[in-house]
């Protein structure tokens, strides 16, 4: 609300052009629909750019499809090599080392680390069994009607005055959906007695990373590291960070985490501030952004 109210306030006072620096934007995972919840990266989109902002600078979108979202100039800019000359510069012995997906959807992202890094991939692939029996799913709209007063809707009196019959909407029978049943998790690849390297966009609630850790570690891999663009790293995370197999967590400074860096050592930081004001001062000279992009992959 503050970004928009300052964006507004600029618009109402003539400013020509209104960029907004947004290293980690907000919602970005909320980019598409699921059953029938909200899009709220498209509503905030389109917020923005009714409150008067004519470009954005943001870093490592959840999918690069959400650049569509906008009616104005967005620069998805990439913090992979920052994070790769980290892996390249900090990590003994990174040659030996395997680049793993954390499901068969970020397996793009991956192999992107793993093609330029010249190492192995390996994808984790099932998930922990979530239930979906006890969520409510809308079958019994509209309820059957009750019985009520003669004369209402849905009930007849025959003349003999004997018991009232009741109707009741028909039911509207739907194939059953089967279920989709994914396998427990499994390693596709070799870890075994190499340096595994998790690699996500974003970093929030660690219960997934921590399982995947603990089986890398069944695996035979015998150092796990994560490298994040966004660390927000809510709730709990560096207790369960800290007390689990993982070795360290990479994260870049797109949004502050002082606080738990105090709680796990574990956690390291990458500055992206470098990119950030080079591409700032190319927007304001009107230079080309082209050079911020270079050797950047496709699926990076």
């Amino acid at each position: 609300m503050e970004l928009l109210v300052m964006a507004y306030a600029l618009k109402t006072n003539c400013a020509k052009n209104i960029i907004g620096v947004i290293p980690y934007f907000p919602y970005s995972k909320q980019c598409k629909m699921r059953k029938r919840g909200s899009i709220v990266c498209k509503l905030l989109a389109s917020m923005l750019a009714k409150a008067g902002l004519t470009h954005i600078i943001t870093m490592d979108l959840h999918q690069k499809e959400i650049q569509g979202f906008f009616s104005f100039p967005v620069d998805n800019l990439r913090a992979s090599p920052f994070l790769i000359q980290y892996i390249q510069e900090e990590i003994p012995d990174y040659r030996n080392a395997v680049i793993v997906a954390r499901s068969p959807s970020s397996a793009k992202r991956a192999q992107s680390y793993a093609e330029r890094l010249r190492l192995g991939l390996a994808v984790m692939h099932g998930e922990a069994h979530h239930s979906e029996l006890d969520m409510p799913d809308g079958r019994q709209s509209p309820p059957p009607l009750s019985r009520t007063t003669p004369g209402h809707t849905g009930l007849e009196l025959p003349s003999g005055g004997g018991r009232r019959r009741q109707s009741s909407y028909p039911g509207l029978e739907l194939p059953i959906m089967m279920a989709k049943e994914k396998p427990p998790i499994t390693v596709v690849g070799d870890v075994g007695g190499r340096i595994a390297i998790i690699v996500d966009d974003i970093i929030d609630d660690v219960e997934d990373f921590v399982a995947t850790a603990e089986i890398l570690k069944e695996r035979g891999a015998y150092k796990i590291y994560i490298m994040a663009t966004h660390g927000l790293l809510s709730a709990d995370a560096p207790r369960l960070l800290e007390d689990s197999a993982i070795d360290e967590v990479v994260v870049t400074n797109t949004v502050p985490h002082e606080v738990q860096k105090l709680q796990c050592p574990k956690i390291k930081t990458v500055d992206v501030s470098m990119i950030l004001a080079e591409a700032i001062r190319r927007t304001h000279n009107g230079e080309s952004m082209a050079y911020l992009f270079r050797n950047i992959a496709v699926d990076d």
